[in-house]
This record gives structure tokens, C-alpha cells and sequence, in this order.
């Protein structure tokens, strides 16, 4: 039975190629742990192979039953509407074939150890001279027009800050929602903390990694009183790896259960009332497999602050948010 069934590693996908080959560690991380399955990725946008190319080769495999798990944090509309509207698309022309969607990596155990110990790592890293109820911890999440996955961001920061010890801890996020990356850690200064320790709660690196790392500067250079150290991302950490198995076995257990009491497109949640049972629909077939930057000049000018056509976001003219990295950008020369 073993060889009928296959794993598909849905990922989000990116222009930058470093974070397309940690995703393909990942990957091959997977293969090691499941020897058993023949294990293929793909990508929603950008980077090849896209999903549709990873379900064609386990098909070419022999695969009856494939596995697609999401390779994301949190369930926000990628992992919500984007992968299941691809995979459905895809599994309506092959009813032969049983395709059975995963849930994201989420709030968990296994992914808390983890990001404590690249907290860990940047502390150790910087060196000991300053006590840990003296440093402030800033959590980084990526930022979705769905408050439910911000929440989440929250959640690890509060976990992160009570397990490890911190004196005190802020959550900020690199787009879409609000407080973004300078103003939250302006905001942290002020608290008057000896260090801050920035730590990008992302999978993998990518325009947005690098874009927290170039803002914590800029706020590094104007308070200069204050440390700033930058913490590790997640990438294939060895109890992330382990987590993506454990998604894997939830299926085959017939534990998979994605948690949608605060799922803003089956419940009415305050603020994105209108969005209850908006069409689960893809919006990213005109950059689906376009390349990365390193093979392709993009003068679509597409990039990740907004919402690919979804519902639009309510705050979006929020002072602290969208409004806010804009002008940003706009000083970048219109970085992403």
C-alpha cells in the first residue's frame, strides 16, 4: 500500500532562490523521515515547480492516494483558499487519485522548541553580558489580511516571552496587517529595554526575512543605546521537520482536523464580517511559476503587500500598517 500513497509539499513560493533551496531541504528532509513515500513540492507562485507539476509526478509515480500538506506557519488564505482551490482543480480531472489536504504546521510543541531555540541561538551568539529580564524579544510574523493567523503570531510571542523569560515582548509583523517591523520596534524602544532580540517567526528566508533584517536596522542606527540582535529563522530545524511528519500521520490517522472556530470566511469575526463564505478560489495564476529574480526581469509589479485579489483589508490605511511600508518602499526604491 505503502507505494500507492505519496506526499506533496505545498509551499507559498518566492523570488528569492535561497529561500526556494531551503525549501527544497525541506523537502528532501522529508524524504529521509518517510522513506517509505515518494515525497514532491511545489509552489503557489513564483518559484517551479508549481503544485499542479509535484501531483503530476506522483500520479507519473503510480500514486492513488496523495497526502498535500501545507508548508506554512499559519492558515491564512494561502493554506485556507489558494492550495485547496489548486488541489481541487487539479483532483476533479483524476477521480481515480484521492487527494487529502493536511493543516498547516500551527501552534505546537514541537514548533515552540524550535523557535526557542533560535532565540536561543541569537542570545548565544551575542553573548551573555546582558541578562535575559533586561531584553526586550520582538516576535516577527509575516503579516495576513486574516486576523485569525495574526493572532497566532501573538500566541508564540507570549509563549516564546513566559518560556524563556523575557523581560518583555512585542509582536510585529513584516506586511499586510499592523504594527509593521519600524514602528513596532520604535515603539519597543521606548520601553527602555538594553537589548532587543528580533526574531523572524518565518520558515524560510526571502525579500521579507531581508526586509526585517534592513528595517531592525534602521531602527538600529538611530538608538544606538539600544542592542539589536537578529535572531535565526526557522528554516529545516530538525522538530520543524519532525512537525511536517507529524501533519503527514494526522491524515493516515484520520486525525486531520484544521481548527476553523476563527476562520474569518466561515465566521462572522469582528471587523471581517463580509467576508463569511467568500469563494475558496486561487489568485495567483499570473505569477504561478514566473521564476525567481535570479531568471526573470518582473516588471509586473507584483508583490506581497497585497492581497492577490482577495476581499480587501480593512485596515489598509492604517497609520502603523500598509500606509506605513508604502513610504517605505517607496525609500527602498520599491523593494518586492
Amino acid at each position: 500500500m505503502g507505494g500507492e500513497i505519496g506526499i506533496m509539499v505545498c509551499g507559498h513560493g518566492s523570488r528569492d532562490d535561497q529561500a526556494v533551496e531551503e525549501f527544497a531541504a525541506v523537502a528532501a528532509g522529508l524524504r529521509t523521515r518517510l522513506p517509505q513515500y515518494p515525497v514532491e513540492s511545489g509552489f503557489l507562485e513564483f518559484a517551479t515547480p508549481v503544485i499542479r507539476d509535484g501531483l503530476e509526478a506522483l500520479r507519473g509515480r503510480g500514486c492513488k492516494r496523495i497526502l498535500a500538506v501545507p508548508g506554512m506557519l499559519f492558515a491564512a488564505g494561502h493554506a485556507k483558499n489558494d492550495i485547496p482551490s489548486v488541489l481541487n482543480t487539479w483532483a476533479a480531472q483524476y477521480p481515480d487519485i484521492q487527494v487529502q489536504y493536511g493543516r498547516e504546521l500551527g501552534i505546537d510543541v514541537k514548533m515552540m522548541r524550535a523557535a526557542g531555540d533560535r532565540v536561543a541561538e541569537g542570545l548565544a551568539a551575542a553573548g551573555d553580558e546582558v541578562p535575559v529580564h533586561e531584553t526586550l524579544l520582538a516576535v516577527v510574523g509575516r503579516g495576513a489580511s486574516d486576523p485569525d493567523a495574526n493572532s497566532n503570531a501573538a500566541k508564540v510571542t507570549r509563549m516564546l516571552w513566559e518560556g524563556m523569560g523575557f523581560g518583555w515582548a512585542e509582536t510585529v509583523y513584516s506586511g499586510v496587517t499592523f504594527p509593521l517591523v519600524e514602528p513596532g520596534l520604535e515603539h519597543a524602544v521606548r520601553l527602555g529595554f538594553r537589548r532587543i532580540v528580533v526574531f523572524p517567526y518565518f520558515l524560510f528566508t526571502g525579500r521579507l526575512v531581508k526586509r526585517i533584517h534592513a528595517h531592525t536596522d534602521i531602527v538600529a542606527a538611530r538608538h544606538k543605546q539600544v542592542e539589536f540582535v537578529k535572531a535565526p529563522y526557522l528554516n529545516d530545524h530538525p522538530l520543524v521537520l519532525d512537525t511536517f511528519v507529524d501533519r503527514v500521520n494526522e491524515i493516515l490517522d484520520g486525525r486531520n482536523l484544521m481548527n476553523c472556530q476563527m476562520c474569518k470566511y466561515r465566521e462572522q469575526v469582528l471587523g471581517f464580517e463580509a467576508e463569511v463564505g467568500l469563494p475558496q478560489e486561487s489568485h495567483h495564476h499570473h505569477v504561478e511559476g514566473i521564476g525567481t529574480d535570479a531568471g526573470h526581469d518582473h516588471g509586473d509589479g507584483h508583490h506581497h503587500d497585497h492581497d492577490h485579489g482577495h476581499h480587501p483589508y480593512p485596515h489598509a490605511d492604517h497609520p502603523l500598517g500598509p500606509v506605513t511600508l508604502e513610504k517605505l518602499k517607496a525609500h527602498e526604491g520599491g523593494e518586492n
